[in-house]
């Protein structure tokens, strides 16, 4: 049974969806506050359950010998170093869709608190003042929305914006401009959004690209009196900058949620008469809250239980349906990985991919995830779908995914070759009705080979007595031979056996098939099955 952490506080009913799902869960809802508790125990946990206060390091990780699956219940993963996880071969998945809507009218309540200076208002009146002329507003009834980030909040708010008969301009480097005119936005650079919007709202992650994307210089583009809203991510403004535009008059009001330090305790944006600031609210309801939640105890346990993979930041996803039908075809690409993985001496160039047929309409990142985890076990057995390619990368090895139709017998397969220095080798599979994997090709040999845990691959030339030899070798050594396949190209040419054995082969089985002269190659190949 697999065992879940849930380290920050999480819905008792996302807890509850864990046992009822049968995943044995540990509810410490303060642990992840506690760096050196949380590193002791972490050791004992296949899943990971967080929200914003547990920090996921690279130290933790090194302490996480048994950990799968990273889930943050909500959209940031700031608090976790991805890459870290990644070279752990642990899965990272957020729930990027239960507070979408709350975060986005979030917004929508800054954009009209700031229009109409709503909290200064109530304070003053609060107060018993009643300065009923000194808060004029502005409406935001056709004035120009600027939306930067046209993504899933962002598409939200565009969405409510038309509806208060906003004009809508989006900066987006991945909008189309199909996706732009279903959204019903004009699609624009952001020199242009700068200079015409009336209300600048942002909608995208923090990362190398969008830091400061409303930078001293971005801001000072932006057209006398807008107002400036962000419930994204603090990072994305420079808030010295937007302070002295603020107090000169150029920008006419902001409203912030995020801040670049948080929690927030000092900003130069505060105390200034002009801006609307909440402590991280974006998510902040109960339905956002529950509905997080309850989405990442369900994909934590769909992956720990099926293997389904949702949401996964360091992963393809792979749907409890697409796990069902691919889960024969993984297993596939991981041997035919592993097999030349283990045929392979030198160091390996590239790693190039045909998939034929049904193969070709699956889900071929993790289809190649897996091909890739084969191959780089060879090397290093504790690599996974997850670390595999990243450790491919990191050595400069280069991967091509090539598709085609049905061109052969099968109605699909898989062939993998690895190229090196001095040669390619490459191997073939495909996966029959009944579900079984096996090797169709090797050497560009026609095989018809039923994979085992542990197997011997031979080469010899074409000549009489090789069969022979063989089976007398392996049966003087008691090593029992449960499937026997033989492949050519011509008589008298090459030729290759694959062997399905009962238990490994021990080293002096090897010495003895290659003392006795008949081979070119011997060669054990171990899989996980």
């Amino acid at each position: 049974m697999p065992k879940v952490l849930v380290s920050d506080k999480l819905s008792e009913t996302a807890v509850q969806i864990f046992r009822d799902r049968g995943v044995d869960v540990d509810y410490l809802p303060d642990v992840g506050k506690d760096k050196e508790k949380l590193a002791e125990i972490i050791g004992q946990y296949d899943g990971l359950a967080i929200r914003s206060a547990t920090k996921v390091t690279a130290k933790l990780l090194e302490q996480a010998t048994n950990l799968k699956v990273i889930g943050r219940a909500g959209i940031g993963v700031d608090n976790v170093e991805i890459p870290a996880a990644s070279k752990k071969g642990v899965i990272v998945m957020n729930t990027p869709f239960g507070n979408s809507v709350t975060t986005a009218e979030h917004a929508i309540a800054l954009m009209f608190a700031v229009a109409r200076q709503l909290p200064e208002a109530s304070a003053s009146t609060h107060a018993g003042k009643w300065e009923k002329n000194r808060f004029m507003g502005v409406e935001v009834f056709n004035k120009t929305l600027g939306i930067i980030g046209a993504g899933n909040i962002g598409s939200i708010v565009i969405d409510r914006a038309l509806g208060l008969r906003m004009k809508v301009l989006a900066y987006d480097p991945f909008l189309s401009e199909e996706r732009a005119l279903e959204l019903g936005v004009k699609k624009v650079e952001l020199d242009e959004l700068l200079a015409k919007a009336d209300f600048i709202t942002l909608h995208v992650p923090l990362t190398d690209k969008t830091r400061n994307i409303l930078s001293r210089e971005n801001l000072a583009k932006t057209k006398k009196g807008v107002r400036i809203v962000n419930a994204a991510r603090g990072g994305l403004i420079d808030e010295e900058a937007l302070a002295e535009l603020l107090k000169s008059g150029h920008v006419a009001g902001a409203a912030l949620d995020v801040f670049a330090t948080e929690p927030a305790t000092d900003s130069p944006l505060f105390n200034l008469p002009n801006v609307v600031v909440t402590p991280h609210l974006g998510a902040s309801t109960n339905e956002a809250q529950e509905n997080v939640a309850l989405q990442v105890a369900e994909q934590m346990a769909d992956y720990l239980l099926t293997g389904a993979v949702q949401n996964a930041l360091n992963m393809p996803s792979v749907t409890a349906e697409e796990a069902a039908v691919m889960g024969p075809w993984i297993k596939l690409a991981g041997h035919l990985g592993a097999f030349i993985g283990q045929m392979t001496d030198e160091p390996i160039k590239a790693i190039n991919v045909l998939y034929d047929g049904v193969a070709a309409e699956m889900n071929l990142k993790a289809l190649n995830a897996a091909v890739i985890s084969g191959v780089m076990k060879a090397t290093n057995p504790d690599v996974n779908m997850v670390s595999a390619p990243v450790m491919a990368a990191e050595r400069g090895v280069q991967v091509a995914t090539t598709t085609q139709g049905k061109g052969g017998i099968f109605d699909g397969y898989i062939k993998v070759t690895v190229v090196t220095e001095s040669r390619e080798r490459s191997i073939a599979g495909t996966v029959f009705s009944d579900g079984k994997p096996r090797f169709i090709q090797i050497r560009g040999i026609n095989v018809d080979a039923e994979i085992g845990q542990h197997m011997l691959y031979t080469r010899n030339k074409d000549v009489p007595g090789v069969i022979g030899a063989l089976g007398m070798t392996l049966g003087d050594l008691g090593v029992n031979i449960a499937n026997f396949t033989l492949g050519r190209t011509k008589a008298g040419d090459d030729a290759i056996a694959i062997l399905y054995l009962d238990e490994e082969l021990k080293p002096e089985a090897i010495e003895a098939l290659r003392a006795t002269g008949k081979f070119l190659q011997v060669r054990p190949i171990n899989f996980e099955i």
